[in-house]
């Protein structure tokens, strides 16, 4: 895939974007909202858009919702500013970020947050045939090298795709893995100066057919670079387009 369009949006949003601190700082807490929402409705999570909204703007919650419902969005923002930090900070992805991720998505369950799996998730998914749980350490350490060395040889969604696909095929946690999975891809996507996406509830479809496409391909992570790649073009230019109609009516 052809990504010269991509990297120059990149670099037309990082030549205006310091102009506008409180701009895309407005920008950011926006999407966590929308990606919020649409992270934790692919996971079951009852609320409304408004209801998430209403909770991580005001703290208001609805006493027709379930508790739970409000602490998985609290955890899941949470770790959406845990990996905004670790993306400016420009380290190695490791097994300590990973957990500590999941740690914050499922801080409701003590019981299991930031802990590999010692049990079977399934035999399979689709196409995918899940990593037994004796091998998941292995498969993770071995993931989370290449990964990091990826990032050094390939363009960086097409690093992001690799580790996403194999991730969930591994599904090292017995829950949380799609929003941990998700957090990881975007933590990715900022680090190299690129824009957070947001993989829309209502599209999830096109999302999941990524995971069996990859295998019944031999592997071959096209299908999720291109959703990939297509979410951020579309995502750099609302923003780019957004700040410079801010510029164009500065007096």
């Amino acid at each position: 895939m052809d990504f010269n369009k991509i990297d120059e949006l990149k670099a037309e949003l990082n030549s205006i974007r310091s102009l506008y601190v409180l701009e895309m700082w407005r920008l950011r807490n926006e999407f966590i909202i929308e990606n919020a929402y649409d992270s934790n409705a692919m996971e079951g999570n009852t609320l409304t858009f408004e209801e998430t909204e209403n909770f991580l703007q005001k703290g208001i919650t609805s006493a027709e919702k379930a508790t739970t419902n409000y602490i998985k969005l609290m955890g899941y923002k949470k770790a959406f500013e845990y990996i905004t930090s670790i993306a400016e900070a420009d380290i190695l992805l490791t097994e300590r970020i990973v957990k500590e991720i999941h740690s914050l998505v499922l801080m409701n369950d003590s019981t299991i947050k930031g802990i590999y799996r010692k049990a079977p998730v399934g035999i399979s998914q689709g196409k995918n045939i899940l990593t037994e749980d004796y091998a998941v350490i292995r498969k993770m350490d071995t993931l989370i090298a290449d990964y990091n060395e990826m990032k050094k040889n390939k363009h960086r969604i097409e690093a992001i795709a690799e580790f996403h696909l194999r991730f969930e095929g591994i599904r090292p946690f017995s829950d949380g893995n799609g929003r941990t999975n998700r957090l990881i891809l975007n933590m990715g996507l900022m680090e190299a100066g690129l824009l957070p996406v947001n993989i829309r509830f209502e599209e999830r479809q096109k999302y999941y057919d990524c995971f069996d496409n990859y295998h019944a391909t031999g592997n071959n992570p096209e299908m999720l670079i291109e959703l990939i790649a297509g979410y951020e073009m579309e995502e750099l230019e609302k923003i780019i387009k957004i700040l410079k109609s801010k510029k164009r009516h500065k007096p």
